[in-house]
């Protein structure tokens, strides 16, 4: 199938999640995405613990070219590569890439056609020089707060900002691309984490200036709707949100033990349900508390309630909707460990986006990169400045 970014050339200088989930949505959409590693492998791909994950994940549809950075040859290599690309990628600290004479300055004189996205902690500002991670901008800019029991702040339970950041860049990249057709010319765009998290409590930001009042973490509930909770079931544990009154009628007729509630006028509009949580909630505790999750679910699913199940990340290995959809594919995760993840959670007109490559060992592709820019591999592998 025909991908949307054939053709446009990437260089993704990522590492941990935020550079390399950049590059990993632009390779899915088929873009040829090169990621720059030094000789012996990034090492993201010696993480352990929750990181052990992280290579495989956000590197498939990528090829490697491996070249020590520290070496004045290796960054004569990367010049001649850059010459080729329409975009690069790069989430070092700050002062990095000058430190390296790979800033974007130097390399547009190289190519004025280049894309350079820089991800950071911080976009310009007071802030801009500071080292940052995705734990450290969701307690700084609330995220944690909101997240978290009162007093108990707590990150989200995965790197959601990290991840954000990189789509910022994708959508800053794109925008570039779109401009270049019209200028000619490249430009450098920049994304962020401390933003990115700013971006997503803008919500939050917004009420409180409405209330005039602090708000208040997710966890310590200012109730909007009256059924809006996690409900123990007889085997686990179920979401059920009842955001409207059609949702409550439909409810109270799907399940015959509520029929009473159903015909009290007291409780037909939401604000009267909100006011008489006390008597409503005790009632869907027992109810769901005798019945077993998939039967709440059900119920809820044929009365077209919004439901879930509170299921854990391994449970989506057996989604039938994940399975059906075309949007899992096995990745060769480790040494005899293969599994189906999620690809970008995309779908074109042609299909869902493919995995066409599994995420590549260090220096897979650097003697064929070096061959098509006509230097002599081997020489410099030799000299231990690439790996093949």
């Amino acid at each position: 199938m025909a991908l949307p970014l054939e053709g446009l050339r990437v260089l993704d200088f990522g590492h941990t999640i935020m550079g390399p989930s950049c590059g990993v949505i632009l390779a899915d959409l088929g873009c040829e995405v090169i990621r720059i590693e030094p000789p012996g492998g990034d090492r993201t791909r010696r993480l352990v613990g929750f990181g052990v994950g992280f290579f495989p994940t956000f590197n498939r549809n990528k090829k490697s070219f491996a070249v020590d950075l520290k070496d004045p040859r290796g960054i004569a290599v990367l010049k001649k590569l850059v010459e080729t690309a329409d975009g690069l990628i790069e989430n070092f600290a700050p002062g990095t890439m000058e430190r390296l004479g790979l800033d974007y300055d130097t390399l547009a004189a190289i190519n004025p056609r280049l894309v350079y996205c820089t991800l950071k902690g911080y976009l310009p500002g007071p802030y801009e020089n500071l080292p940052a991670l995705d734990e450290v901008v969701q307690m700084q800019g609330g995220l944690a707060f909101m997240t978290g029991p009162p007093g108990r702040p707590l990150r989200a339970g995965a790197s959601v900002v990290d991840i954000m950041g990189g789509m910022f860049g994708v959508i800053g990249m794109q925008a570039a691309w779109r401009e270049r057709e019209a200028t000619g010319k490249g430009q450098k765009v920049a994304a962020s984490l401390f933003e990115s998290v700013a971006f997503l409590v803008a919500q939050h930001m917004a009420a409180g200036a409405i209330s005039g009042q602090p708000v208040p973490p997710m966890t310590e509930r200012r109730t909007t709707w009256a059924i809006y909770d996690v409900f123990a079931a007889r085997d686990g544990q179920v979401f059920v949100g009842v955001v409207s009154d059609q949702h409550w009628l439909r409810l109270v007729q799907q399940f015959p033990a509520l029929a009473d509630l159903g015909a009290d006028p007291l409780l037909a509009t939401n604000a009267q349900r909100v006011a008489a949580r006390d008597r409503v909630m005790p009632r869907l505790n027992a109810l769901f508390g005798g019945m077993a999750v998939d039967e709440v679910v059900s119920g809820c699913n044929a009365a077209l309630i919004p439901v879930a199940p509170v299921n854990r990340p391994e449970d989506l290995f057996t989604d039938p909707h994940l399975l059906a959809g075309g949007v899992m594919a096995a990745h060769a995760l480790a040494p005899g460990v293969t599994a189906d993840l999620p690809l970008t959670p995309v779908r074109m007109a042609s299909g869902p986006l493919p995995l066409r490559r599994q995420a590549p060992r260090s220096g897979q592709d650097t003697a064929d990169l070096m061959a098509e820019l006509g230097l002599d591999a081997a020489e410099l592998a030799a000299a231990g400045v690439v790996e093949v």
